[in-house]
């Protein structure tokens, strides 16, 4: 599972595993852009790394952080775009793309919504021993694959649990 934190400066990417029950590390890092290109460099920039990630990798879902509106219109908006392309990009490879906001990714991961990043590469250290995380943005990213990973299975076992109670 591949998750994403979008930035058109810098979109971070994690991707996790489970085996044997248990989440394991696979890779991590960032995409990055230059500010003085055009918007339209930058996106094709993003589109370019983030396929050639996914086709290294193969994850078999993905997870985008959900964006939300804050002082600066012009910067949501390419923001917006960023995080379009981390949408895009999985989707056509035919993977499911899952979105979460920032407070339910660090609920997960750290158990408290409002979670600061210093508490989020602590759990990550832990959840994940050895990691190291490429900067910030590929933390961030991680903790999104891994609140998709857990979300992903307990939506799964729930799936078999009602199934099962219903005679399938």
């Amino acid at each position: 599972m591949i998750g994403f934190d979008p930035g058109l400066r810098s979109t971070g990417w994690g991707i996790v595993d489970w085996q044997n029950g248990r989440l394991a590390h696979v890779a991590n890092g960032a995409c990055r852009t230059e500010s003085g290109e055009s918007l339209a460099s930058r996106l094709a920039a993003l589109h370019r790394q983030i396929e050639a990630v996914i086709a290294e990798h193969a994850p078999d879902e993905a997870a985008v952080e959900h964006t939300f509106v804050n002082k600066d219109a012009a910067g949501t908006l390419k923001l917006g775009q960023a995080r379009a392309i981390s949408l895009l990009v999985p989707a056509q490879r035919g993977l499911v793309v899952a979105e979460y906001a920032p407070n339910a990714v660090k609920k997960a991961v750290v158990g408290v919504g409002h979670a600061d990043k210093r508490q989020i590469q602590h759990m990550l250290a832990y959840l994940l021993p050895g990691v190291q995380p490429a900067g910030p943005d590929a933390a961030d990213a991680l903790a999104i694959a891994i609140c998709h990973a857990w979300t992903a299975r307990a939506q799964s076992r729930m799936a078999a649990a009602i199934g099962a109670g219903r005679g399938k």
